[in-house]
């Protein structure tokens, strides 16, 4: 989940001369590599490796997630939990990153998201709450993201408007899914997440974006937004072979209007564009391990001190060496799903490596009306057509000629 706040950007224009057409030529390199990477059967196995380590967190996660459990433990045997699987593979290449794309995070009913609460925080679970776990794991840089939102009924069947929200959610994921072929555009599924929340009679919630994937890059240049209104809007792409995307859908029983509150902010990720010389000892200390151990990906609080953390984080914000993920807030009574998986656009298909299923005690009544979008979820998921094979016919000889095999 990205808010559209959380960039800064800046442009530089420089001359260009014989060293900068070196640069551009090695930045065509790079994205050519990038961009036949899903043909290499190397870096689809670490996709999925990582995936199937997400997978088994949030399963982990959903086992534990009972009445009187509190969030902070379930953060932190998440974090864990995925940490442990990811040292066990891979150990050949010592220099080798792995370890978590992003820290668990579970932000209950109208919590939007990014709430992974530190040490002293004791906020517990109670029945009938709606609880989104989401996780991210990288091995190697290539990352995969997972989130799921269930709700704590004692294996109830629940159909009341927190089970319209989270059906709306898995039916948008099931949308966007299908719509991840080439030629598609970003703008399909935006679309179709708009249809599908009126038909459940819920809104798609402000601000939040699917972001393409590059190796080491959580939140691409290319993006689908979840919801297009005056203030948020992004450019239109199309979806293309050897694409990496974490489709990120997050629906409202409100207005879908998320705010700031009073919460205390605990995830962080570098900037990698800002330079800055620190005044305090302790803010170098922490932006110290910042950089030794979470270079490219976010990070929580709690990976550090925390007193020292929660003190130095403070000037390493204000003088954007970091960017922070907000825990936001829908209104008091509202209810918010959240469902995410990492899908790969290969040059032979489509294929979601992160994905838990709706839970059965979901039982909305409300279903998908709208035409256009019932057509999207009938329709398989993308393979390319196989390539037809040339039948080279065999050259006749010259009357004649004399055979000579």
């Amino acid at each position: 989940m990205a808010d559209l706040k959380g960039k800064r950007k800046k442009e530089v224009v420089e001359e260009v001369d014989d060293a900068d057409m070196e640069d551009a030529s090695e930045g065509e390199e790079g994205e050519k590599e990038k961009k036949e990477a899903l043909s290499d059967p190397l870096v689809i196995e670490k996709y999925k490796k990582a995936a199937e380590i997400a997978n088994a967190t949030i399963q982990l996660v959903v086992k534990a997630a009972v009445t009187d459990a509190k969030v902070v433990d379930l953060c932190t045997a998440a974090d864990k939990y995925a940490l442990e699987q990811t040292n066990k593979i891979y150990n050949k290449d010592k220099k080798m990153e792995k370890g978590l794309a992003f820290p668990c995070c579970i932000s209950v009913n109208n919590i939007v998201g990014h709430f992974s609460p530190l040490a002293g925080d004791i906020t517990q679970l109670k029945a009938g709450d709606v609880v989104k776990i989401d996780v991210g794991v990288q091995i190697d840089g290539y990352v995969a993201v997972a989130a799921h939102t269930m709700i704590l009924s004692g294996g109830q069947a629940v159909n009341d408007k927190r089970a319209d929200v989270i059906a709306a959610a898995y039916a948008a994921a099931d949308a966007a899914l299908r719509l991840l072929r080439p030629g598609n555009k970003n703008t399909q599924v935006t679309e179709a997440f708009s249809k599908i929340a009126t038909d459940f009679k819920v809104s798609c919630v402000q601000g939040v974006l699917s972001h393409q994937m590059d190796r080491f890059v959580l939140d691409g240049e290319k993006v689908i937004i979840n919801r297009t209104d005056p203030e948020h809007k992004v450019e239109e792409s199309e979806f293309e072979p050897n694409q990496v995307w974490a489709i990120d859908v997050v629906m409202s029983t409100g207005e879908g209007k998320p705010q700031e509150i009073d919460q205390r902010t605990t995830v962080y990720k570098r900037n990698p564009d800002r330079v800055y010389q620190l005044k305090r000892q302790a803010s170098r200390t922490i932006f110290g391990e910042i950089l030794k151990n979470h270079p490219s990906f976010p990070f929580t609080l709690r990976s550090f001190d925390e007193k020292t953390a929660r003190f130095a984080i403070v000037e390493c914000y204000t003088h954007d060496l970091v960017q922070a993920y907000p825990v936001l807030f829908e209104k008091e009574g509202e209810f918010v799903a959240h469902v995410k998986f990492t899908a790969l656009i290969t040059p032979t298909g489509t294929s979601r490596i992160t994905a838990i299923q709706q839970d059965s005690n979901i039982q909305s009544a409300a279903k998908v009306q709208d035409e256009t979008v019932k057509q999207i979820l009938s329709q398989a998921i993308w393979t390319a057509a196989p390539k037809k094979k040339k039948n080279k016919k065999k050259k006749e000889k010259p009357t004649g000629a004399m055979d000579t095999s």
